[in-house]
């Protein structure tokens, strides 16, 4: 029986997340396992060598360029990956950015700055954030409500060698989480999976929310990025929402066990697709 590779994200972009993160793997894992397919559980430094054989597919939740290029050789090669790692690269913030343009989603107001000049803005607070991957230490997103501030943010990216950051406004409202299987209906016709709920430790004012907006501007998202497996945040005001963020394969929280199911389900089409 042929196998499929499951990759570990790298623990320096698992802060705090480290074990929520291995749970989701471990328990798509079995899912699949039960679907008839073997499984090798490995770490980004286990799949750079040369495999004594070529798995049948791969799901994977690392995020460093280095790993994802070997792994774009491999899927060129012809190996499914979910998510691609062209995918992955492309929830690099700024790159995302020019995507989600393009796709006309209703995505938070972000600007690319260098962070070596000064940068003036009237509306403040403001979000810094780095340019490419997410929240792995501290410092790489800080909120600012001074233009002082502002400009500290973005001395410590220019401190860490990074150039570029991204300024987003801060937006009140009620804060929202969700997560996502697929971007399009299965061939049996069973709808995309999503499901979304409210940060815990947050006070809701409960603005309304058409969810099924929601869902479609996400998917749209989704797909503009190439991404089967996704997870993000939003923002609900009493008019509107703005998608905040949108990233690859998230530890799916409270939905952990649901969605393993249904990430091996759709994995399962997906690779044996490819053998057929």
């Amino acid at each position: 029986m042929k196998y499929c590779w499951g990759i570990s994200r790298e623990r320096e972009h698992s802060p705090g997340r480290e074990t929520d993160d291995a749970e989701i793997l471990g328990l798509t894992a079995k899912q699949l396992e039960a679907l008839g397919f073997q499984v090798m559980l490995k770490t980004p430094d286990e799949v750079t060598g040369t495999p004594d054989a070529k798995p049948l597919g791969v799901f994977l939740m690392c995020e460093l360029p280095e790993i994802l290029r070997h792994l774009r050789g491999m899927e060129m090669d012809g190996i499914p990956h979910v998510n691609s790692p062209l995918a992955v690269l492309n929830t690099y913030r700024e790159r995302m950015l020019a995507l989600v343009a393009e796709a006309a989603v209703p995505f938070i107001e972000s600007r690319v700055v260098s962070t070596a000049a000064p940068h003036h803005r009237a509306a403040l607070p403001v979000w810094v954030k780095r340019p490419d991957v997410h929240n792995t230490q501290k410092g790489d997103v800080v909120f600012a409500e001074t233009a002082a501030e502002v400009q500290e943010a973005l001395g410590g990216f220019a401190r860490r060698g990074i150039e570029r950051a991204v300024i987003q406004p801060h937006v009140e409202g009620d804060l929202v989480k969700f997560y996502g299987v697929g971007a399009g209906a299965a061939a049996d016709g069973t709808p995309p999976w999503f499901r979304w709920f409210y940060h815990k430790d947050r006070a809701v004012a409960g603005h309304p929310l058409d969810a099924v907006a929601l869902g479609r501007a996400v998917r749209r998202t989704a797909t503009a990025l190439g991404l089967e497996v996704y997870g993000g945040d939003a923002i609900v005001t009493p008019d509107r929402f703005v998608l905040l963020d949108i990233n690859a394969w998230p530890s799916f929280a409270l939905y952990r066990d649901e969605a393993a199911e249904r990430i091996a389900a759709h994995l399962a089409v997906r690779f044996r697709g490819a053998a057929s």
